[in-house]
């Protein structure tokens, strides 16, 4: 079979760069001291952007970069915490923007009565992910200054497979309705698995699951989202098909970025095959190369993703020493003109 034969030959990453796009600032008290995560590339008027969450030791907030043709800026902090909020104190992450839905097309950023939307999810205590998290929604006129909107989507309120939490979302609009992707756990504390959801919603106010049951669940043992299903990328092929990259976890293995296709939204067909493996030793993603963020960028198809080396030397920030270099990297592969 040739390549040409396989629909899915063009979203399959055939180069890797070697060198992180963003890396942790290593800075003690700045917000990205730690790692970078996330990557969520979009365009606004033509320019390519990209959000990101940064962890600081204590907690996610969110940055904006902008690439200007050669390179990108340094990340700007946009989405902060917020002492006054239940919800926000210790935690600010935002993962997506409402933008063009379609795979082959520009990334372009959608506005709503002049606004940018997001979603966002925030856990409720200091350190890594503490507590169960709820998605929020957030909205822009200028991409820098973010007002909460609409209500929460919290984790007692679903099935029990997100009882423990609901993670990185995926905010999109498909037949003027928006849909909602997200993955979450099912427990807080222990040894929890995550799956992939949806809610969808009319107004961006009011939120209905579409199933008390994951619609991208866990594979079976030994595949390689055995225990992880996360972090949905929900995008609509040329084909009229839509593809959701997602990142897998295998018990007591690496994390790799995966691919699902759909005719409806609702009924996801797994592809075995990695799109994005970890790296031999010593390279930026030898442990985990997963959260995947896409997006067309001229004759070539970018998957950013979240690179994860492993250290055998711990990286100091202050008094923390961190056995990972978490940062952000890219693959790529060439398109038909």
């Amino acid at each position: 079979m040739t390549a040409l034969a396989d629909p899915l030959s063009r979203l399959r990453p055939t180069v890797k760069e070697p060198e992180l796009v963003f890396a942790p600032s290593l800075l003690p008290g700045d917000w990205r001291s730690h790692g970078v995560d996330c990557p969520f590339p979009f365009r606004a008027n033509g320019r390519l952007g990209m959000t990101m969450v940064g962890w600081d030791g204590r907690g996610y907030q969110t940055g904006l970069a902008w690439h200007d043709g050669e390179r990108w800026s340094e990340p700007e902090l946009v989405f902060r915490r917020d002492p006054d909020s239940p919800h926000r104190r210790h935690n600010a992450a935002l993962t997506s923007l409402l933008r063009d839905p379609d795979l082959f097309g520009t990334g372009e950023l959608q506005r709503i009565d002049g606004w940018y939307y997001g979603t966002f999810h925030a856990y409720p205590e200091a350190g890594y992910e503490e507590g169960s998290a709820v998605i929020g929604f957030a909205r822009s006129r200028d991409l820098v200054h973010w007002e909460e909107t609409g209500g929460l989507l919290r984790p007692e309120e679903g099935g029990t497979w997100e009882r423990g939490g609901l993670y990185k979302s995926w905010l999109m609009r498909h037949d003027d309705r928006f849909w909602l992707f997200y993955n979450a756990k099912d427990r807080a504390t222990g040894a929890w698995v995550e799956q992939t959801g949806a809610a969808v919603s009319d107004d961006l106010i009011s939120w209905t699951r579409l199933s008390d049951e994951p619609l991208l669940p866990i594979g079976r043992p030994g595949a390689p989202d055995d225990r992880f299903a996360s972090d949905p990328c929900v995008l609509r092929m040329d084909d009229g098909r839509w593809a959701m990259f997602y990142f897998g976890l295998r018990s007591g293995g690496q994390a790799v970025d995966l691919l699902a296709t759909s005719p409806d939204l609702r009924h996801w067909t797994k592809d075995p095959v990695p799109l994005i493996e970890p790296g031999a030793p010593g390279s930026i993603d030898d442990w985990h190369a997963h959260k995947p963020g896409v997006i067309r960028t001229g004759d070539r198809l970018e998957h950013y993703y979240c690179a994860v080396q492993r250290r055998n030397e711990p990286v100091r920030i202050g008094e923390d020493l961190r056995p990972e270099m978490r940062g952000i990297a890219l693959a790529w592969t060439p398109l038909d003109s």
